[in-house]
């Protein structure tokens, strides 16, 4: 049977692959590969990493952020977030003010160039995830969405790196 015939196969207990059934943990690896696949070059054609895509986008929804806080939400080391904070203010995508109660910290907010190029990119990101999702109901994309929801939630729970 090909991995990719579900529908006739009587599910497995959670967490056990039948004997004809592919690994969800292997499925989910593949799906990553390729979604990281076609944003990485869709992403460069923006002038950005997918890594910086994914800050970016953090920083739009959480305004303020330290750069320490953003790698954490970014799954980056700080000092990897501290090289591509610099490189945003550089590009003039980001500009960082001193927090006003603790003026050591600074906070990193988008400015309009970062929101504009961010903006170009969902759009890309919006076409990916709309050849992902081809042929699935809105039910099926909602089923979806909150099926990892609870995935991710089951594997951060108690876990520090689970802020997002």
């Amino acid at each position: 049977m090909s991995a990719e015939r579900f529908d006739d196969v009587e599910a497995a207990p959670a967490g056990q692959a039948g004997p004809d059934q592919t690994r969800v943990t292997y499925l989910v690896k593949r799906l990553e590969s390729a979604v990281r696949r076609d944003l990485d070059a869709i992403m460069h054609e923006q002038g950005l990493t997918t890594p910086q895509y994914a800050a970016l986008s953090i920083l739009r929804r959480n305004p303020g952020l330290s750069s320490a806080q953003l790698a954490r939400r970014s799954f980056v080391t700080a000092q990897s977030m501290q090289v591509m904070v610099a490189a945003f203010v550089r590009s003039g995508f980001v500009e960082r003010r001193p927090d006003a109660d603790h003026q050591r910290i600074l906070r990193n907010y988008l400015t309009d160039e970062g929101r504009a190029v961010l903006a170009r990119s969902e759009e890309a990101a919006d076409r990916i995830e709309g050849q992902m999702l081809a042929g699935l109901t809105g039910a099926q994309v909602k089923r979806l969405r909150e099926t990892m929801e609870i995935c991710v939630r089951n594997l951060m729970a108690g876990s520090a790196a689970g802020e997002d």
